[in-house]
């Protein structure tokens, strides 16, 4: 459905960082660095068929962060999802929300972690774990 995802970041190198090592946990190597032609940086982070993006604002204006807006990463276990979320605040970003862990409802279970970036853009580390198997 997306071809990417875009933040914007008010200091590239913080971000190159934050997302360099909360991105590591999820496989993700070093971002392509790119200098458009108006001497903005963005940074290129593709790994597993997606691509997520951080870029100084090409407007000159500050980044702000979307309020009600989150970006959801999807994990392979839930201990990848806590450590996410420790990576994600060892590198400058703040835990939000209940700690991680898992929630239910009606529609099944998540394993959950959120945090926010240094520019304050909100992130979500997600495993979903397969329903038990009904025993008749």
């Amino acid at each position: 459905m997306f071809s990417h995802v875009m933040v914007g970041s008010n200091d590239i190198e913080r971000s190159a960082g934050f997302y360099g090592a909360v991105l590591g946990v999820l496989g993700a190597g070093e971002p392509f660095r790119d200098v458009s032609p108006s001497g903005h940086v963005r940074l290129f982070y593709r790994h597993d068929g997606s691509t997520f993006c951080v870029s100084e604002p090409i407007d000159g204006a500050p980044a702000t962060c979307g309020n009600g807006g989150t970006i959801g990463f999807k994990c392979t276990s839930p201990e990848q999802v806590h450590a996410f979320h420790d990576a994600a605040v060892a590198a400058g970003g703040t835990s939000i929300e209940d700690p991680p862990g898992l929630r239910s409802n009606d529609k099944g279970a998540l394993y959950l972690a959120y945090a926010r970036d240094p520019d304050g853009n909100k992130l979500c580390a997600l495993f979903r774990p397969r329903p038990a198997p009904k025993v008749a």
